[in-house]
């Protein structure tokens, strides 16, 4: 078997892994780079391998750093079937079709505005794009072999971090190497914790929060102070969250501080038509989380749904204590950015980041304490408060990972370890090095490894 990595190595996004074996070319996840100018130029040009090569494609989950190059490879030239979860693939859709459509709707700003330095500026994909790819989705049961063909077969099991979400083993009947796309927590909110596997001769390991701890995994005391002090000086609440989880985390806490009294009935908009579909979601693959059918409902129904462009500019115009949920998680595009032109230069409001940022965003920008950041062709000065909550990350931390690497009955040959930067990557292979002993490497990009 030979395994090269053309994204989400040396970095925590793009991530895409190609295994060849047996005359077959497996791509594990085809994620959009994110983050950084030079990271984000690798989404326009070559993927490092040619896509009508490719035989099969597997999709750990939904998010666009592992599935926002799909419109991209299918272009391209890739046919082949793109394997997932139900739930994967609902969640896919929305995402993608809703990354084409910003994508082009930021594109026709910019051309309006002549604020981007391309003329004319262009989307990396539209929205056709988008619903174009998903006739080449197939899904997959849990737990079920599906034939990859050249005698090799995949498995998916519940890796946590986000509806639908999977961990990819594949074997040739000899050889096993498993994915972990993005491993969850063990004490995840809405999602059960990542099944435990017990045999892998490779495993590529995510290595996102791999030289850090998380803090107490309960964000309600913190967001009750962060409420109630923004409340008390008049101002509103501003969160950029990722649409797909987070949102969903947020709502549900919120519904449960206000039914406990422990913040102020405040209106709380979520003004996202991507996040609400989302949602909508979660109660249609309810089986896949931790709440009964009437939490589901009720973490559905906590918030006010801003729907079209006029309702989101009331929002924007409102005077006056609130909450707003809004992607993107990053502040990398989306509606949030309005929000944060409107209320980011007013000292009584908060802009609460709601888990990691990529080096590179906006949102690492901010929390790192900027003054200003830069939307739209503006600079935009940011007077209000500005607070992370990195208790509710959906990535499992060094500790968690070893946790989960603890349940393989005998070591591996190897871990590789991808999608971290590199502090992270080389702190984790340290962990692992000092917790089981395991020889470890870390991945680096257009790296090719073989192995049996």
């Amino acid at each position: 078997m030979q395994l090269s990595f053309w994204g989400a190595a040396g970095t925590v996004t793009g991530s895409r892994h190609l295994l060849a074996a047996h005359g077959r070319k497996i791509l594990i996840d085809c994620g959009m780079f994110q983050g950084l100018k030079a990271l984000r130029e690798r989404n326009w040009q070559p993927p490092g391998f040619i896509p009508a090569e490719v035989d099969a494609v597997i999709l750990t989950h939904a998010h666009l750093d592992h599935s926002g190059w799909l419109p991209l490879l299918a272009k391209s030239g890739f046919k082949g079937p793109i394997y997932t979860t139900a739930a994967t693939r609902d969640l896919a859709e929305v995402l993608l079709i809703d990354s084409g459509h910003l994508q082009e709707e930021d594109a026709h700003f910019a051309n309006r505005h002549g604020f981007s330095r391309h003329q004319p500026a262009l989307p990396l994909f539209g929205e056709a794009d988008a619903r174009a790819v998903m006739a080449q989705f197939q899904v997959v049961a849990w737990h079920e072999p599906f034939d990859l063909g050249g005698g090799m077969s995949a498995t998916l099991y519940r890796a946590g971090h986000m509806l639908g979400a999977s961990l990819a083993r594949v074997t040739d009947g000899k050889t096993a190497v498993v994915f972990t796309g993005d491993l969850g927590r063990p004490d995840d909110l809405l999602l059960p914790e990542p099944e435990r596997l017990d045999q892998a001769d490779l495993i590529v390991c995510e290595s996102t929060y791999g030289d850090r701890r998380h803090g107490p995994s309960d964000p309600e005391p913190e967001l009750v102070e962060i409420v109630h002090r923004t409340s008390r000086r008049g101002g509103a609440v501003i969160i950029p969250s990722f649409t797909v989880g987070r949102a969903q985390q947020l709502l549900w806490h919120f519904r449960k501080l206000r039914d406990r009294g422990a913040i102020p009935d405040l209106p709380i908009y979520l003004d996202s038509p991507m996040a609400a579909t989302a949602t909508s979601l979660y109660q249609k693959h309810a089986e896949l989380l931790r709440l009964n059918a009437t939490e589901v409902e009720q973490m559905c129904t906590t918030a006010h749904v801003i729907h079209t462009v006029e309702e989101s500019k009331q929002v924007t115009a409102w005077q006056g204590p609130m909450i707003v949920i809004a992607g993107s998680g990053m502040a990398t595009g989306g509606r949030v950015l309005h929000h944060i032109k409107a209320f980011a230069p007013d000292h009584r409001n908060t802009i609460l980041f709601a888990g990691y940022q990529s080096i590179g965003t906006r949102g690492a920008d901010m929390v790192a304490g900027k003054t200003t950041v830069r939307i739209h062709g503006e600079d935009v000065p940011i007077r209000a408060e500005v607070a992370q909550l990195e208790s509710l990350s959906a990535h499992a931390d060094w500790s968690e990972i070893l946790q989960w690497l603890r349940g393989f009955r005998s070591a591996p040959q190897q871990v590789v370890i991808v999608h971290g930067e590199p502090q992270a990557a080389t702190a984790l292979a340290n962990h692992i090095d000092a917790g089981l002993g395991w020889r470890t490497h870390i991945a680096q990009h257009g790296e090719s490894l073989g192995f049996s």
